[in-house]
């Protein structure tokens, strides 16, 4: 009789090996979507920079050809009649004449407003329009032209006792440091093309002796620190 029986198994027997799950495979319409989006960005991000240099080139031809400049500013002369100061109250009278200078070979400029403020010591004591639109004007290239400021006037002033002592020193001397600060709303003009407002701080430390001191001497010219910033 034959023998029947099932070989025995050395060790476990865990049956047959169970495939891999399949990986979900992405939805064709998706994948053509991602790749249109990478593709339309890529596009995009070399439009940009294709710009940026264009810019680049245009700003740097037209700085080479223009070469624009700030404009350049000076008090020309200064006349101190009065500053006098006695109960809190400055009293003054004060007449200065400045140049301003184009030095620019292309660009004109407009002189719309210009408006001056007169302090001593940190404190302010006085303010007059340089130009309105009334004396309005457009400067051409490499041009100088005059404009002038009067403040004359009393004001309430309180001067601690640093500044008092500082006040006293000046007229003992016969001249006063007083600063002078101008707001500037300009345009330029290259060709046909005028440019939108520009505002720019102009600042003046000024020395200026009083008329009436026999200690006074006559007025430095002094150059003004332009800022377009």
């Amino acid at each position: 009789m034959a023998d029947n029986k099932q070989p025995q198994l050395n060790g476990a027997y865990y049956g047959p090996a169970i495939p891999p799950a399949e990986q979900p495979r992405a939805h064709p319409r998706y994948s053509r979507r991602r790749s249109c989006c990478c593709c339309l960005f890529g596009f995009f991000w070399k439009l940009l920079l294709a710009l940026i240099v264009i810019v680049g080139i245009a700003i740097l031809v037209f700085w080479l050809v223009v070469r624009p400049q700030g404009f350049k500013y000076h008090v020309s002369d200064a006349k101190l009649t009065q500053f006098e100061y006695d109960n809190n109250t400055l009293r003054y009278d004060l007449v200065l004449n400045f140049t301003a200078r184009n030095p620019n070979k292309k660009l004109n400029i407009y002189y719309d407003r210009v408006e001056g403020r007169a302090s001593y010591e940190d404190n302010w004591f006085s303010s007059t329009d340089v130009i309105t639109h009334l004396n309005s004007f457009r400067q051409y290239t490499k041009r100088s032209d005059p404009m002038s400021a009067h403040f004359a006037g009393q004001h309430v002033m309180v001067l601690d006792q640093q500044d008092l002592d500082k006040f006293n020193s000046d007229k003992a001397r016969g001249a006063f440091d007083i600063d002078l600060k101008l707001k500037f709303r300009i345009r330029f003009r290259l060709g046909d093309f005028i440019t939108g407002d520009y505002k720019p701080t102009v600042k003046c430390d000024l020395n200026i002796p009083l008329a009436t001191s026999n200690n006074a001497t006559g007025f430095q010219s002094t150059q003004c620190d332009v800022d377009f910033f």
